[in-house]
């Protein structure tokens, strides 16, 4: 280390975290975009055929459905496993970006926030919008940061009615799950927006830290003072 070096470590904006979004993101809206292509091709038709075997394929004239529902039992752990590792990402990111504002925050609010019934309706967005306003944006982005978190959070509240309330309560909803391209479109849109919403901050973030830093989660200062020539060395600039 040179002579007078101070080396300050934080947080680092947690870019790789956010990679890790954006790739689960794909992942599921593929996943999901998967299902309902086979709901629409097969769904209907593998229903019906179900229930006239009461459910349980048996015997010969069962063979033919077999592939059909292996497929579909694929596809819907696809469906929650991409699910739960959109969860784990996003909550991954939101603990550090709390954290690249601020060293001590704690994992246990953004916790609370997801999982509390009623709480995880409206605490999330106000969560996200506190790590945005405390990575100290320039003025007048205000307007256009929030208009991105509503249109997120607003799409991930419609994918969760649709899933939860409508389609349970949907008589015409046919297939094996009664997924759609509604479900499928709003889902895409929530995925699109919530992937903005950890891009604009991230980058807030890591635009932040540019100025001041030379490598990540480092701060160098260097004492004023020059370093002294070495017994016998000719001074710069001196000649003769």
């Amino acid at each position: 280390m040179a002579r007078g070096e101070i080396i300050v470590r934080y947080a680092s904006p947690p870019t790789r975290a956010a990679s890790a979004v954006y790739v689960t993101l794909a992942a599921q809206v593929l996943s999901l975009g998967a299902l309902v292509t086979f709901e629409h091709a097969r769904g209907r038709d593998l229903a019906v055929q179900l229930a006239a075997f009461g459910g349980r394929p048996q015997g010969a004239d069962a063979e033919a459905v077999v592939g059909a529902v292996t497929a579909f039992a694929v596809l819907m752990m696809l469906v929650a496993g991409t699910s739960i590792a959109v969860a784990a990402a996003y909550v991954t990111w939101l603990v550090r970006a709390r954290q690249a504002n601020d060293r001590s925050a704690a994992p246990g609010p953004v916790a609370v926030a997801w999982l509390v019934p009623g709480l995880n309706l409206v605490a999330p967005v106000v969560l996200v919008d506190g790590v945005w306003r405390g990575a100290r944006p320039p003025a007048g982005r205000r307007g256009r940061w929030l208009a991105l978190l509503a249109g997120w959070w607003l799409s991930w509240l419609a994918t969760l009615a649709m899933v939860t309330i409508r389609l349970p309560l949907d008589p015409s909803a046919g297939g094996l799950t009664g997924v759609g391209l509604p479900e499928l479109a709003c889902s895409a849109v929530a995925a699109l927006l919530c992937a903005g919403t950890v891009r604009e901050l991230t980058r807030l973030q890591r635009a932040a830290r540019a100025p001041r830093a030379a490598e990540p989660g480092t701060v160098r200062t260097f004492s004023p003072q020059p370093p002294h020539p070495a017994p016998g060395s000719t001074p710069i600039g001196r000649t003769g």
